[in-house]
């Protein structure tokens, strides 16, 4: 007889059939997080529970006696208990690395579209402003084929003004999985690379970055990104002393977690023009109020709908590591993947 699992993640179904050569398999992936009580009967009497966002809780690991392995796939198991999982001997395993190209690519995506303004001129282009009054006009003798559309303070060429990456600098905070990819890219970008880490020493970094602390790099950087866990010790740790030390003409990003940034303290740095703007895919409440002051100032913020490490690349990356720990687990192996945090 097969060793029972239940799967409630979003998979690779390709990638992830192989096991059905050695679990029986019980799926329930659907739109809506399960509860407590639904996690209990689904994971009764299985020997594997693999999940993404449903609680696997000390009720939930009781009612699981012949459970031997939870697979979270996401980078961080929040969602388990982790510790008490420990305590009945059941390990955990977890997708450390699934979206982390794609969250740093992300994370460049917005660098670039608000320091060269790409989305607010996109949003005014739809809204009517520096176009033509006619379609017709393209067509007219007085549409030319390759003109600067006015010139001027009020031509876009102007307006939409920024800067470009090579040559300025950057901060990135928290330099391990997506950090580190993040000031790889703006290394190639030709940025200097400023980096903070609470555990990392220099001889831990590559040599284009260079560890400070906060403090020290908030006053030289153009461009602030965050890429820092939701833990006790970095909440708000980008807050209004930081927002103050930052030169007027920077940018923040936070791709991370809406708690290490004090939402109001930049809502006030926005309002004072202590920075020029900010890129936001991540907030203090989720999803983000329809009222929130972010979108009273379309040309300070854009903001994104938690959507960093939304690729299909994700999806296929977190399922190839839960397959390969799965098959670890079945034959006695060590985990490749697992969680001892």
């Amino acid at each position: 007889m097969k060793p029972k699992a239940f799967v409630s993640a979003e998979m690779d179904h390709e990638i992830a059939k192989e096991l059905e050569q050695y679990l029986d398999i019980t799926y329930d992936w659907g739109n809506a997080v399960l509860t407590v009580e639904q996690m209990k009967q689904f994971c009764a009497d299985k020997d594997v529970i693999i999940t993404s966002y449903d609680p696997v809780t000390k009720e939930v690991i009781d009612a699981a006696p012949d459970c031997g392995l939870i697979v979270c796939t996401r980078a961080t198991p929040v969602n388990v208990d982790t510790a008490y999982a420990r305590s009945k001997g059941i390990k955990v395993s977890y997708a450390v690395e699934r979206n982390s190209d794609s969250a740093a690519e992300f994370t460049m995506g917005l660098i670039l579209a608000v320091t060269r303004k790409i989305a607010f001129s996109y949003r005014d282009l739809c809204g009517g402003r520096f176009v033509a009054g006619d379609i017709a006009e393209h067509g007219s003798e007085s549409a030319a084929r390759d003109v600067t559309w006015s010139t001027g303070e009020t031509s876009p060429y102007t307006y939409y003004k920024g800067y470009q990456l090579k040559g300025h600098s950057v901060g990135v905070v928290g330099v391990g999985s997506i950090g580190g990819r993040v000031a790889k890219l703006c290394h190639a970008f030709g940025m200097k690379v400023y980096g903070v880490s609470p555990h990392k020493t220099q001889a831990d970094v590559p040599d284009y970055i260079e560890l400070d602390t906060l403090e020290n790099i908030a006053p030289k950087v153009d461009i602030l990104t965050v890429h820092l866990k939701d833990r006790p010790d970095t909440e708000k740790i980008i807050n209004a002393d930081i927002f103050r030390a930052m030169k007027k003409t920077a940018y923040l990003i936070n791709t991370a977690r809406g708690s290490v940034v004090d939402e109001d303290a930049l809502i006030e740095a926005l309002q004072q023009g202590e920075i020029a703007g900010a890129a936001i895919d991540v907030f203090s409440k989720e999803p983000i109020a329809a009222s929130h002051p972010f979108f009273g100032m379309p040309d300070k913020v854009l903001v994104t709908p938690h959507i960093g490490g939304a690729t299909w690349d994700a999806i296929s990356n977190h399922t190839r590591e839960f397959v390969t720990d799965v098959k670890h687990y079945l034959n006695g192996e060590e985990l490749e993947y697992e969680y001892k945090k």
